[in-house]
């Protein structure tokens, strides 16, 4: 095996490097090293197809899989260099938004380590979703030019070129491949196609652009603004690039490994990653039918080779796409749906089952479920709900296709590397084989009765908020107390996730402060942390940001009250955010409406570093809580029950709440008050009120006295510094259920049948 050795790789000696030169050595290193270690291959293999890869950065997580972390970190530190500067000066791949992109990195993380050839197949986006920035306290968006002039790129250029079809026009894609390094294992890879003809020049203002030049447009932004027609077109385009590009280079490797196309079943598994691929269906039939199959034996086959992962319940998030689009973007595909809506048709009445509905809009989902063989949810909840009753006419046709798989997270990233003190504690105690055998962290619980040991994770859970407010202070100058008691809610901004309902609380335990006497203040202030994008046309949830930035600068400008409360926005937050703040929480947020959040992964992240949850019985939550035990969750708001059933029988009325309550009420109309008129906009915070007022689609108002009686209890018992250490290290070692590792092995077993 060879010795990788940095010095080998710089062209003089280390400490004369510049940044730039250090972090492309160490990157021309891993990259050696990871062909070195060579790829997962076998007969069958996973073509993981999705519109999102949140990576992250990559240079330590691949330096740990590798094994050559702890050298490249002694090699740079004799020559007076310091790794962590070069964790930094790394661009974070911006390919990838929310939970969904993230759980995809993940995935394909624990498909290397787990030794099974898998490949992910995406587009190589040049701005990403966007670059959020905070100007007069409302978000603006801007492109993320993240392959920086200079900076050599975890991206190759491969020989792979494919014709991409369009109704008025045809493309010649390029196939990028990154490594997708196992822990201790070999490798697989994310396969990423462009165009070479994409212009960012088309980028006018912002992230504003000409939706109608596809070739110039084709792959620049991960989800273009949908709220016109032409940026509706735009993402069909996207979506049929993408899945045109993964069916052909899929056939293709099938042929080269000895398939002949009528046994693909038996050399590709398809698994689709949300809606936005479901065009790979039509498409390999379409491709299957030009190489000799029939169209009978090609649906079958298409069905035995594809699976189907549902991430929401969301009506809105099940894309539905006029015909028109499609027969405009792709009219090679329109007969071959037209076809697939008369098989469903000759077989079911139920207009809800349909392919092509009376308006003539084509369901995604509806194609996947009918030409799939397996529809997997991703929290035991969530797949319950698909079944009982959003999905349930699918169901009673296709009970065997039904299947949950919980969602998991890497922990080589979100412990090992995001949390170095907690990995050699926790490693000093049990020892190494967690990392890849994640249950062997319940070793851990009889040091629950150690005081020692509970008094060592405290301090490393003190340690990470110091470096998390470093962090934040040299990020965007805003200073936190690590002190305080960091209550984090971070994901994508969205009503059902709730942010509004924090937003509240924080208003109401801003203006009880001003009401309390000298020696009622509370012991320990609280600081409200939130990390979250808003879509550029989603105007609720960017008021819902400019509010929450407006408090926290109402409260800063409060001499009594900032010394006790504090509310921050993190500004673009990503990956690189979330491994700097996870490791430093206390508590998780995780507050969306019950039956509304398919899964979380972030809860399964903070469990994991040991904050508490304090959440609904919602997603992965109620699975959370059957592991760690009611005395080591914090848990309210109505159950899910409840809220379908208050859904079906449409008499919620939030001005019934708001006027029963004070405290709600109050509350609600400070959204208003002169304090943030005088730090916001008018307009941007009226519409907020009224539409938490008149409409409140995610049923904020009732859980709102339980959330803060429960948040009250929350704080309380974090005075007890022992009792709450015990209560996280319980959840830590809880957490092996929730590993990635675990997740991919039952697809495996289950859908796949790679090997």
């Amino acid at each position: 095996m060879t010795e990788f050795s940095l010095a080998s790789y710089a062209n003089k000696p280390l400490a004369e490097c510049t940044e730039l030169e250090l972090f492309n050595a160490l990157l021309s290193l891993t990259k050696d090293a990871a062909a070195e270690k060579g790829y997962n291959q076998g007969k069958k293999r996973l073509y993981y197809i999705s519109a999102e890869f949140l990576i992250g950065k990559l240079l330590s997580n691949n330096l740990i899989n590798l094994g050559l972390y702890d050298q490249v970190r002694a090699e740079l530190a004799e020559a007076g260099r310091d790794l962590a500067e070069l964790e930094e000066f790394e661009n974070e791949p911006s390919l990838g938004n929310g939970g969904l992109g993230r759980l995809a990195a993940c995935f394909l993380d624990s498909c290397a380590t787990l030794g099974l050839p898998a490949s992910g197949v995406g587009l190589a986006y040049h701005c990403g979703l966007f670059r959020q920035s905070f100007d007069k306290n409302k978000q603006y968006e801007s492109p993320d030019y993240w392959l920086r002039w200079g900076q050599e790129s975890w991206m190759r250029r491969t020989p792979k070129h494919y014709t991409v079809n369009f109704g008025n026009l045809s493309v010649t894609s390029t196939m990028y491949q990154i490594d997708v390094t196992g822990y201790h294992s070999q490798c697989d890879t994310l396969n990423l196609f462009d165009v070479d003809t994409v212009d960012e020049r088309v980028i006018k203002n912002r992230i504003n652009f000409d939706k109608s030049q596809v070739a110039k447009n084709l792959t620049l932004f991960l989800y273009p603004d949908d709220s016109d027609e032409a940026g509706r077109i735009l993402r069909v385009y996207q979506e049929y690039f993408m899945v045109s590009n993964a069916a052909q280079l899929m056939l293709d490797e099938c042929v080269e490994r000895g398939s002949n196309l009528h046994d693909l079943a038996d050399y590709a598994a398809v698994q689709i990653n949300d809606t936005h691929p479901t065009m790979v269906i039509p498409e390999l039939i379409r491709l299957l039918g030009e190489r000799g199959i029939g169209f009978d034996e090609a649906v079958q086959i298409v069905r035995d080779t594809c699976a189907y992962t549902n991430h929401t319940i969301l009506a809105e998030a099940l894309e539905c796409w006029p015909l028109s689009f499609i027969e405009r973007v792709a009219p090679q595909l329109v007969p071959i749906i037209q076809q697939l809506d008369a098989f469903v048709r000759g077989q079911y009445e139920d207009d809800f089952v349909q392919v092509i509905d009376q308006w003539q809009n084509v369901h995604m989902a509806n194609i996947d479920i009918h030409f799939s063989h397996s529809v997997n949810g991703v929290a035991a909840l969530h797949t319950k709900i698909l079944e009982d009753s959003e999905l349930a006419p699918f169901y009673k046709i296709y009970p065997e296709k039904f299947n949950n798989k919980t969602n998991g997270i890497t922990f080589r990233r979100w412990m090992v590397e995001c949390n170095p003190g907690l990995n050699k504690l926790v490693s000093g105690k049990i020892g190494e084989g967690w990392k890849t055998d994640a249950e062997q962290l319940e070793q851990l619980l009889p040091l629950a009765d150690d005081p020692a040991f509970l008094a060592q994770l405290d301090q490393v859970k003190r340690t990470n908020k110091q470096t998390f407010a470093a962090w934040l202070a040299a990020h965007q100058g805003t200073v936190v107390d690590p002190d305080s008691v960091f209550d984090v809610q971070s994901k994508r901004l969205h009503e059902y996730k709730r942010q509004q309902l924090n937003l509240l609380w924080a208003i109401r335990k801003y203006q009880r402060l001003q009401m309390l006497e000298a020696d009622e203040l509370p012991k320990h202030k609280v600081t409200v942390i939130f990390g979250a994008k808003a879509a550029p046309a989603y105007t609720i949830a960017k008021d819902i940001i400019h509010a929450i930035i407006c408090l926290g600068k109402v409260i800063e400008a409060d001499p009594v009250a900032s010394k006790y409360l504090q509310v921050v926005m993190i500004e673009n937050y990503n990956v690189t955010a979330a491994q700097h703040l996870i490791p430093a929480a206390d508590i998780s947020e995780q507050i969306s409406l019950a039956s509304k959040e398919a899964s979380g992964t972030s809860n399964m992240k903070f469990m994991l570093n040991g904050a508490i949850t304090l959440g609904t019985m919602d997603g992965a939550n109620v699975e959370i809580a059957e592991l760690v035990g009611e005395d080591n969750i914090y848990t309210f708001g109505d159950s899910s029950d409840e809220v379908i059933a208050r859904y079906k029988r449409g008499d919620y009325n939030p001005r019934s709440y708001y006027e029963k309550d004070e405290e709600l009420a109050a509350a609600v109309d400070f959204l208003t008050s002169d304090a943030m008129l005088a730090q916001g906009d008018a307009t941007n915070l009226n519409r907020l009120h009224d539409e938490l007022l008149n409409k409140d689609w995610f049923m904020t108002f009732p859980d709102f006295a339980d959330y803060c009686a429960t948040k009250a209890q929350v704080l309380k018992d974090y005075e007890d510094r022992e009792a709450w250490q015990r209560k996280a290290l319980v959840n830590i070692s809880k957490a092996g259920y929730f590993s990635s590792d675990r997740t991919i092995a039952q697809y495996e077993k289950d859908i796949w049948h790679l090997r």
